[in-house]
This record gives C-alpha cells, structure tokens and sequence, in this order.
C-alpha cells in the first residue's frame, strides 16, 4: 500500500508537469498513461486467468462501473492540470470512502447507524476546512477533486454489488480492459501527441508506474484485512505533500493538516466500524 501511495505521488506530479509545463491535454494525459498501464500489467493479468476472469454476468453493470472510473480519472486529471496544488486536491481524494457511506445508505439501502452518519459529516466538515469556500482565494476548479471523489466512491459501490458474483479477478481484468476506449474517446476532441521525447518519456515512466500503483493496491488487499491496509494509504497525503513541494515549490498552509485529521479520523472509524459489523 505504501508503495501503491510512493508511486502515485510520482505519476501526480508527473501529469502535473507534462500538462503545466508541456502543454499537454489532461484528457491525452489520462489516455497514454493508462494504455501503457494496461500493456505493462499484461502479464499480471494473465496469471489471474484472463478468459477465466472475462466471463460474466453482468457485463453492462462492469461498463457502467469502468465509465464512472473514468469520469473520476478525467476530473482528477483536470485538476492536476489546472493546477490545484496537489496537497489540496490529495486530501479532498480522500473524502471518496465518505461518499461511499452516503451511497451505502442512500443507494444501497445499507442500516448506515447514527456513529457512521457523524463520522460522515465530520469527514465532510473537514473537507470544507481544507477548501475554505468562504475566502476570497476560493475557485470552482478546487471542487473537481471532490468530483473526482464523488465518482470514484460510486465505483466502489458498484464494485462492492458487483463482488457477490464476480471475482476479483474480473474487476480488475474489465477496468484495464475498458478503461483505454473511453479515455480514447473523450481524448479525440483534444487529440495531439506529444512532441517531444521527454514528454513521451515521462508519460511511459507514468503509466508504468500506475502499473505498479494497480498491482500493489490489489496484493495488499489479498493479503491483509481491509481494516489493517487502510492506514497505510492515508500516507499518500504526507507523500504527495512531499512530492509537490519538491517540484513546484507548493508549501501547504496550517489548515490542510487539521482538516485532513479530521477526514483521516472519520474515515478510520468507518473503516474499523464496517470491519467489525462484518466479522
């Protein structure tokens, strides 16, 4: 999990230096790093059973679910690309687990509990403090990672009703698999290829990294409890902090720590609380 957060610390920095400086499209961005992504994790994918993993069900389901992902990978980018600062956008990411509490009860009709609820509102609450809504530096690009969010929480809602029939293996065989034509046709109104070969180069080192990023997540969640990873991916904060201000100089001010407190903490107590109700 700490080396899924390392390596997405790089790629968002990455896409943050191809776009700002290089000019690139966000939507061109997201389309050659995750093609890439898909021929590096090949092999991987063909040790879970690729025809295997390809039969389903539910194959309209698994295409609406790769189509809100990619909504969210479109938005994130395009915030990347703006640029909002990568400590703001890492840390309204992760309020993604407390949207997926509201589709729980909302949408999946789950018994969420009172605890759950304010637990969800004091995450929220910590998002506010970090966005700061009311102050004058306030801009309606800042909320594109809180759509990212929106959408990536309801994939994993759709993951979650999906998992009772599919496997893992499928999951992740249809998002690679899918991924590429929707970011290919949203990439065509804006299509232009990298001109250089520096450009090329860090796009490649990024989607091979995302490669990475993808596989690590995976093993870590088929070898330990969900309760006990889940921590460790709250480091990708502190490492994106610590990537953004080496490359663009970006300093955090005081009210990112305390408000991402508070998000983390929410999301923990979710976390440790929904891990509990399942055992």
């Amino acid at each position: 999990m700490l080396a899924a957060g390392a390596s997405f610390a790089i790629v968002n920095n990455l896409a943050q230096i191809v776009s700002i400086h290089h000019g690139m499209s966000s939507t061109m961005v997201a389309l050659i790093q995750y093609a890439v992504a898909f021929v590096v994790i090949m092999p991987y994918l063909k040790t879970l059973g690729f025809r295997q993993s390809l039969l389903t069900a539910h194959f309209p389901a698994h295409l609406l679910r790769v189509f809100l992902s990619v909504i969210g990978i479109q938005l994130w980018m395009w915030a990347l690309a703006y640029p909002v600062p990568i400590w703001q956008g890492i840390a309204l990411l992760m309020t993604s687990p407390l949207f997926a509490t509201l589709g729980s009860g909302l949408i999946l009709k789950e018994n969420v509990g009172s605890a759950r609820w304010l637990a969800t509102l004091c995450g929220f609450i910590g998002a506010m403090i970090i966005l700061e809504p009311w102050s004058d530096s306030f801009s309606l690009a800042t909320l594109l990672p809180i759509g990212a969010a929106f959408f990536w929480a309801c994939y994993s809602l759709m993951v979650k009703k999906l998992s009772a029939d599919d496997s893992p293996s499928t999951m992740v065989v249809y998002l690679l698999l899918l991924i590429t034509p929707f970011n290919l046709f949203l990439a065509l109104p804006d299509w232009s290829l990298p001109q250089s070969g520096t450009v090329w180069t860090l796009l490649l080192f990024a989607g091979a990294l995302t490669a990475l990023a993808q596989w690590a997540i995976v093993k870590a969640y088929s070898v330990a409890d969900a309760s006990f990873v889940q921590p460790f991916d709250h480091a990708k904060l502190p490492m994106n902090v610590l990537a953004g201000w080496i490359v663009f100089g970006w300093v955090p001010p005081g009210r990112l720590w305390l408000g991402a407190a508070i998000i983390i903490a929410s999301v923990a107590f979710i976390t440790r609380w929904e891990t509990r109700k399942e055992r």
